[in-house]
């Protein structure tokens, strides 16, 4: 029976993960410090035998170390994300997100890990201006979270260069499904639109709603990373999306209710579109879930969102100022302090 290591595997995508791993049979070792995981994401896996759970900091490698002996595939999700925040704490998002990627695959060169899957981010490429998307493209991030991300999967191929460590990195365009973030306005788009169907607010909508998309379910997202370790492939990077996109006004459609305009982000892109064309042909992978079907299981699973913080017009002016200072002309002045 295989082992494998999954970080970040109380979190949204973590935790799907966690329970597919389980479903096809192996053991799996969790580590999470709930910065942004959730205990009630791996709840129901309380009793299952083969799931083992460990609250640790990835950053922290002689605490981590002793969890990596004996495990065949590594599956680093763990991180830190949201925009405005990586603005304000670039050294948070630095520690969690470059210096425990290297923690994590020097524990796992130590301890001789067959594969490692490294969960990397599509806002590598900015304010793209190719559609679909293509790896090639170039690398212009727009945010500290952004660069983050990208210095990890630097890290990754770096490990595997000098070092031999087997390992793929897998660029997540804009995954959604049930335990997605209930919290905070910078995660995906739906949280906060379920969060304001259940109150009956109207959903507010950033510029003309025109804009568009590569949503990847979450399942499909869990395949790509299950065969991406289950291959002989080494060195890779490849985009995770549908290869479609869809408006946030058909969205909302699609979720029906009323709509609110609000001024469009400075430095957000008017469009994700994810060529997957390398993944297909490398792995034979290509999703599964349709948008419509999609979106019909997230409203099924509504009440996740019933307790979520509830953001109308105001308070996402207020809350997201920041964006536009630190995205738009205005920067901190000489002197302060960005923690």
């Amino acid at each position: 029976m295989k082992r494998v290591l999954v970080t970040g595997g109380a979190g949204f995508i973590g935790s799907h993960l966690v329970d597919r791993l389980l479903s096809d049979g192996f053991q799996v070792t969790v580590l999470d410090n709930f910065s942004t995981g959730r205990p009630q994401n791996l709840a129901h896996l309380k009793s299952n035998p083969n799931l083992k759970f460990y609250q640790a900091d990835v950053a922290d490698f002689e605490k981590i170390l002793p969890y990596f002996k004996g495990q065949d595939w590594v599956l680093h999700l763990a991180a830190l994300a949201a925009v405005v925040p990586s603005m304000e704490r670039p050294l948070d998002y630095y520690r969690a997100n470059v210096t425990g990627t290297v923690s994590v695959l020097e524990a796992s060169r130590c301890c001789g890990v067959k594969r490692f899957v490294y969960a990397a981010s599509a806002s590598c490429y900015g304010l793209a201006e190719q559609f679909p998307t293509p790896e090639s493209a170039p690398i212009q991030p727009q945010h500290p979270y952004a660069w983050s991300k990208y210095a990890g999967e630097s890290a990754v191929m770096h490990w595997n260069q000098i070092y031999g460590l087997p390992a793929v990195s897998l660029r997540f365009f804009n995954v959604y499904g049930p335990r997605a973030s209930t919290s905070g306005i910078y995660g995906a788009v739906f949280g906060v639109f379920l969060a304001q169907k259940l109150a009956g607010k109207p959903f507010t909508v950033v510029g003309d709603g025109r804009q568009t998309r590569d949503f990847a379910f979450v399942s499909d997202v869990v395949d790509a990373m299950v065969m991406a370790a289950a291959s002989d492939l080494n060195k890779e990077i490849m985009n995770v999306g549908s290869g479609e996109t869809c408006s946030v006004k058909r969205l909302v459609e699609l979720l029906g209710g009323d709509i609110v305009y609000i001024p469009k982000r400075p430095g957000e892109p008017d469009c994700s579109f994810a060529d997957t064309s390398r993944i297909h042909r490398q792995l034979g992978w290509k999703p599964k879930v349709s948008f419509e079907k999609g979106v019909g299981i997230m409203l099924q699973n509504i009440d996740s969102w019933r307790d979520a913080p509830v953001w109308d017009e105001s308070s996402i002016a207020e809350a997201t100022k920041d964006w536009f200072k630190y995205l738009g002309q205005e920067r901190p002045a000489a002197g302060t302090r960005v923690r």
